[in-house]
């Protein structure tokens, strides 16, 4: 409990302009959350609000490397990442989500914890396939000429053997047939 309070943002005491402030994202960030998305991470995290008397405009700049589970190897490793998002909170009568990034607090809010937050943009910036660097540049060679080791991955085409068995059937159509092809 206490290491969530490190991400607290007070409100209070702030007047109406910008103010910056910088938060270490380590494995201990990563362990609060029970998630097994991210294993660890070294990052930095600067965030600035910009406070006036009806809005609040958190602009966040996140970089460094979180640690990572191979999808197909199951390995460990180190995967670069820079974040910038913009979460904006407005005053209104009750605690609210409005959007993704748009928040309702009350004008009574004492502070705002943005844990949740960066940990959330963390996770929408990870790519859906975590290949290990290894596995990357074989994987854009597959793409590139899939056919390059042998094995072919999809087809939408006939096989060329296939095409010639079809030339005997062409010639003339039997005209109850004919109208069933109509009916598509």
């Amino acid at each position: 409990m206490k290491e969530i309070k490190k991400y607290d943002i007070n409100l209070v005491k702030l007047g109406n302009k910008a103010h910056d402030y910088e938060f270490e994202l380590d494995n201990r960030f990563f362990e609060m959350f029970d998630q097994d998305l991210v294993l660890g991470g070294h990052l930095k995290a600067d965030v600035t609000l910009l406070k006036s008397e009806l809005l609040l405009q958190f602009d966040f700049h996140i970089k460094g490397t979180v640690t990572l589970t191979c999808d197909r190897s199951l390995e460990e490793f180190e995967h670069p990442l820079e974040v910038k998002q913009t979460l904006l909170a407005r005053y209104g009568p009750e605690d609210l989500e409005l959007d993704v990034n748009v928040l309702q607090i009350v004008p009574e809010t004492q502070y705002i914890n943005v844990a949740q937050h960066l940990y959330d943009y963390i996770g929408l910036a990870l790519p859906m396939k975590k290949l290990h660097p290894r596995f990357v540049e074989e994987d854009q060679q597959r793409e590139i000429d899939p056919e390059a080791d042998g094995l072919l991955i999809y087809s939408t085409g006939y096989a060329e053997d296939d095409t010639e068995d079809d030339d005997d059937e062409e010639g003339p159509v039997d005209p109850r047939f004919a109208a069933l092809k109509k009916l598509k």
